[in-house]
């Protein structure tokens, strides 16, 4: 008991509150919205046999677990805090997913801002003068850069790092 006032729960239940009560305190007589909302959810009995068979340390976050609990089964009578952990993971899955997209986005415009990468030499022998390209000889760099001859007379080489954006 709280000076001389009874605790909440005491309060509700018009019941003397003890020294001991199991109540007092964990359910202040200014706050008898917290008590009476436990109450009608668990009912008092249960509440109280919940409260002995823990030890002393936790019954504040039992009691905070209870009133949140209780407060969630009001709003959602079906599902009660369930429903609220359920549609909190759809948020965080839904914002994961359009995080994912933005940085997919980022990347695309970063790679289409960047200059092309220059494609890496191959390990050649110094000795094999075959793969050497004469400066004044440049009909076999199409082939020697893997793109097949053609007959055309488009001397464009297309750019493998260009890409078109996904989301445009």
């Amino acid at each position: 008991m709280v000076g001389n006032s009874p605790c909440a729960s005491c309060k509700l239940l018009r019941r003397r509150c003890a020294k001991d009560c199991v109540f007092a305190p964990y359910f202040p007589p200014d706050d008898p919205h917290k008590f009476a909302i436990v109450h009608k959810v668990f009912g008092a009995s249960n509440v109280s046999k919940m409260l002995q068979e823990l030890p002393v340390h936790q019954r504040t976050d039992a009691v905070s677990s209870l009133v949140y609990e209780a407060n969630a089964r009001t709003r959602d009578p079906v599902y009660g805090c369930v429903g609220a952990i359920s549609y909190l993971q759809n948020e965080v899955s839904q914002l994961q997913m359009q995080l994912a997209v933005a940085q997919a986005e980022i990347l695309c415009i970063q790679m289409q801002q960047e200059p092309a990468v220059p494609l890496p030499m191959p390990i050649m022998d110094p000795n094999d003068k075959s793969l050497f390209l004469s400066s004044n000889n440049f009909n076999n760099l199409p082939q020697y850069l893997g793109f097949a001859s053609s007959s055309s007379s488009s001397n464009v080489i297309p750019d493998p790092l260009k890409r078109e954006s996904l989301w445009t």
